[in-house]
């Protein structure tokens, strides 16, 4: 656990923003003051949610990407603390962890060349690294009995996350994933775009669901895989926004049936929201109310386990907005 720094009373204090007359979201929110035996902590705390975040964006360079992924932690924490703790928000459900430290896993990348196939490989070696301790730290909060919320860092974490829900449930989950890319890249060595299939092949993954992919950014190549492979399905946003031959409730509903039948996680790649800062932003995508509707459609089900949030890159001018996006999306999940 070297690399979870964990969300202190400090931190709270410093980031609240109280005001009289209300209660706020971080008054009632739990935190742990002791990093020794995490599990242990979590299986006799009552809550039923532990949020922590990935602050990277070393999945996203070695997939060629645009960074700054690795801001959205601190834009959304600054938010959700700030929120109305009433009853529709449910505070005291709710542990903020902290976040896995990735810093200097950054520092060094930056002084990498990914254009280098050297330079590129030793980058998506470090994901792998990433991975571990991903998968570890996800592993002991399922095997607590607890759902993780992550908000991260780029979609590469979605192989850790399943991974360690795997393990500590000892079967493969399922996931659904609503996203303009499948992240069912070849396994080439770990990054954002394979995260889903590196978790398939190594039997982590049972069934998935792609949600929304774009007709004009998906190649041949996967389609033809991910048509082969009968655990997978998509659809793509064109289909239910633009030509309308598919309806979005009845998708959803076909999606739910796919991956409901066992453990399930919920997947949200911001790439897929119109407007919103991301690694792959889009003018053309699903309304920020449609994916809330999403969210809260899924975690509906009694077999929803984990909500991952990823790929949005907050600027000063975009912070607060994208944490208060997050926020609601956190907030959705866990009204239920």
């Amino acid at each position: 656990m070297d690399k979870l720094i964990l969300f202190k009373k400090s931190n709270l204090n410093k980031l609240l923003s109280k005001r009289q007359g209300e209660t706020k979201f971080g008054q009632h929110v739990k935190i742990l003051t002791n990093i020794s035996n995490i599990y242990e902590q979590l299986k006799n705390l009552d809550v039923e949610y532990v949020i922590f975040g990935i602050p990277e964006d070393i999945g996203v360079l070695a997939n060629q990407g645009k960074l700054g992924t690795s801001k959205a932690w601190d834009a959304t924490i600054k938010v959700l603390l700030n929120i109305q703790s009433n009853i529709y928000t449910r505070a005291k459900d709710i542990l903020i962890l902290g976040h896995l430290d990735f810093s200097q896993e950054m520092e060094y990348c930056a002084k990498l060349d990914v254009a280098q196939k050297k330079d590129l490989k030793k980058i998506r070696d470090l994901v792998s690294q990433i991975d571990t301790h991903i998968t570890y730290l996800v592993n002991q909060i399922v095997s607590a009995g607890k759902k993780p919320i992550i908000v991260g860092g780029g979609q590469n974490n979605a192989y850790g996350i399943i991974k360690g829900t795997s393990l500590a449930l000892n079967k493969a989950v399922n996931a659904v994933n609503l996203d303009a890319y499948p992240d069912f890249k070849p396994e080439e060595g770990r990054h954002s775009g394979n995260g889903f299939s590196y978790a398939f092949a190594e039997g982590f993954l049972g069934r998935y669901f792609a949600f929304g992919l774009h007709e004009n950014y998906t190649s041949e190549k996967t389609l033809t895989t991910l048509n082969k492979i009968k655990a997978v399905k998509y659809n793509t946003f064109e289909s239910i926004e633009v030509k309308k031959d598919l309806e979005f409730d009845s998708q959803m509903e076909r999606a739910l049936k796919h991956v409901s039948k066992d453990t399930f996680g919920i997947e949200i790649d911001c790439d897929a929201i119109e407007g919103i800062p991301s690694s792959a932003m889009t003018p053309s995508a699903f309304s920020v109310n449609k994916v809330r509707r999403f969210v809260n459609y899924f975690a509906k089900h009694e077999h929803a386990q984990y909500l991952h949030v990823c790929e949005a890159t907050p600027k000063k001018k975009t912070e607060y907005q994208i944490g208060k996006l997050i926020t609601y999306l956190i907030t959705d999940f866990i009204k239920v």
